[in-house]
């Protein structure tokens, strides 16, 4: 019966990018003649054209994939069973992630490889993109925070992860060093990668890096964030695209084995946590949709299918493999975590992390890897724990500089690591991120309006993202005041404040985007 559900979520995905991801391009008038931004505006250091559309899949990929289409399915099934979460992960993958992901990519294209904070001034006002770049900036800078604190840990916990984790940046240096100065066919370059990551992963877990003068977890965290500093100052392919190319084949081999154990592996529904409508988390609506982020829609996708991905698209025509198509592999991926604590683990036990139900869940779907199949579990979260990192950092710079006129790469970025460092050994990001599901989903939200604005402003089919947004803004805007009389009644009102800013955030940005999307409405009908 497991194969069969299974089976049928992979079959609506490929529907759903046959069909309405096809219908999306269409109304965008994808032309491969157009002049990209990456060729355009060629810089040797952000804009910088992909050799092949597959090497910027793997990094768009691996940059948006994080350990979120992981964590948020599992948290859902514990608190609302499998069915809610599976069907909101399909259709909230077709109908509004690939949706929101591939206009951003392409209308950050069009408008030069601009963010969407600043393509929110020309097509909504001026105020609307510093309110929004602001809030952008503030959330990226807990996202780094969060991240290092959790890969730090995870090295200190899981020491076997070091080696094919670390490793990956100097084979991801060999590897863009062949394929862009070398000119080695992509193939062969990525073979050697793989073999080089598979040798890393095989020393990793026997030979585990334990020596306690390195691996503690302040020391990590020192590391880890000069490492994101000198990721968002390298030329991108030199590291950040060939490491996060390198990383996606983790991703695809997990994704492949775990195909072939939910098919071949026989797993009773029976004991499967089906459905409930309310838990200890809340109500499924809308605590449910803004728990599910990455895997269904996230805001954060938008970032970087605007800060990173547009500006090294080497053809409009392979915008709908990227943007649409990454997304609703990431959609698959989400299907896998759910699947693989569903039907993996029959009893989930009360204070496991979600990221240890993964690694189990992982293991119980894939016998034939043996020993290596929790190993892997953990590797595959961390590695791409760490392409969110690098990648947050990256266009955390762009959005400094786009804010505060800095020309300076190198200040613009000490900014961004001197107050994610803050957050981080503070711990001061543990209460920020309580809200972090509500405002992740509040910059969809906000990315939809931003994209329905331009959609109308060049006179094309704008009920696409119109519908999407105004979906979105109800959920998030319905669970930050949720959250907002929770914080008062728990008397936490710095977080209050917090949720109190981010709904008149939204209210002020709708309205805004309203009084644009009006006007445009009425210049077009007088044309």
């Amino acid at each position: 019966m497991s194969a069969l559900l299974f089976v049928g979520v992979i079959f609506l995905f490929f529907l759903g990018y046959r069909f309405y991801g096809s219908y999306v391009a269409r109304i965008f008038q994808i032309n491969p003649q157009n002049k990209v931004p990456a060729k355009e505006k060629y810089d040797g250091l952000d804009y910088v054209p992909a050799k092949h559309w597959f090497i910027l899949f793997g990094h768009h990929f691996a940059s948006i994939a994080g350990a979120g289409p992981i964590v948020g399915p599992i948290f859902a099934y514990i608190y609302w069973g499998w069915l809610g979460a599976i069907i909101w992960i399909v259709l909230g993958s077709i109908f509004l992630g690939g949706v929101h992901d591939f206009s951003s990519l392409i209308i950050s294209v069009r408008e030069g490889g601009s963010s969407i904070g600043d393509i929110a001034k020309k097509a909504i006002s001026k105020r609307t993109s510093i309110l929004l770049l602001i809030f952008l900036w503030f959330a990226l800078v807990v996202i780094i925070a969060v991240f290092a604190s959790v890969c730090a840990k995870t090295f200190v916990s899981q020491p076997q992860v070091i080696f094919p984790s670390v490793g990956l940046i100097p084979v991801a240096l060999i590897v863009g060093f062949l394929v862009y100065k070398l000119n080695v066919n992509v193939p062969f370059a990525t073979f050697i990668g793989i073999t080089i990551l598979a040798g890393l992963i095989f020393l990793g877990n026997n030979y585990p890096l334990t020596f306690s003068a390195v691996n503690s977890y302040k020391t990590w965290i020192i590391i880890l964030f000069v490492y994101a500093f000198f990721a968002s100052i390298i030329p991108v392919d030199i590291l950040l695209q060939p490491r996060d190319y390198i990383s996606s084949f983790l991703l695809f081999f997990g994704i492949a084995v775990a195909f072939v154990g939910i098919i071949f592996v026989h797993y009773p529904l029976n004991s499967v946590h089906l459905f409930s409508l309310n838990s200890k988390a809340g109500a499924i609506f809308p605590v449910m949709f803004i728990t599910i982020a990455c895997g269904a829609i996230s805001g954060f996708h938008s970032l970087v299918a605007s800060g990173t991905t547009s500006k090294q698209l080497p053809s409009e025509k392979y915008a709908q493999r990227i943007g649409y198509g990454a997304m609703l592999t990431e959609g698959v991926l989400a299907a896998i975590a759910l699947f693989a604590v569903a039907f993996g683990i029959k009893n989930v036990q009360p204070g496991v992390s979600p990221l240890e139900l993964f690694s189990l869940g992982f293991a119980k779907i894939t016998p034939f890897l043996g020993r290596y199949g929790k190993f892997i579990g953990i590797v595959i979260v961390n590695a791409f724990i760490l392409t969110t990192l690098d990648t947050a950092t990256r266009i955390t710079r762009y959005i400094t500089e786009e804010l505060l006129k800095i020309k300076s790469m190198w200040l613009s970025t000490a900014i961004v690591i001197a107050f994610s460092a803050y957050l981080t050994f503070s711990g001061s990001w543990q209460s920020l991120w309580l809200l972090f599901g509500a405002s992740n989903q509040l910059v969809a939200a906000l990315a939809l309006i931003v994209i329905s604005c331009w959609l109308i402003s060049k006179k094309f089919n704008y009920k696409i993202s119109v519908w999407a947004a105004v979906f979105m803004l109800t959920v998030t805007l319905t669970a930050l005041a949720m959250k907002f009389v929770d914080f008062i009644k728990q008397r936490n009102y710095t977080l209050a404040v917090v949720a109190l800013i981010l709904m008149v955030l939204g209210i002020w940005v709708s309205f805004d985007a309203k009084k644009a999307f009006q006007k445009l409405k009425v210049s077009n009908e007088k044309k």
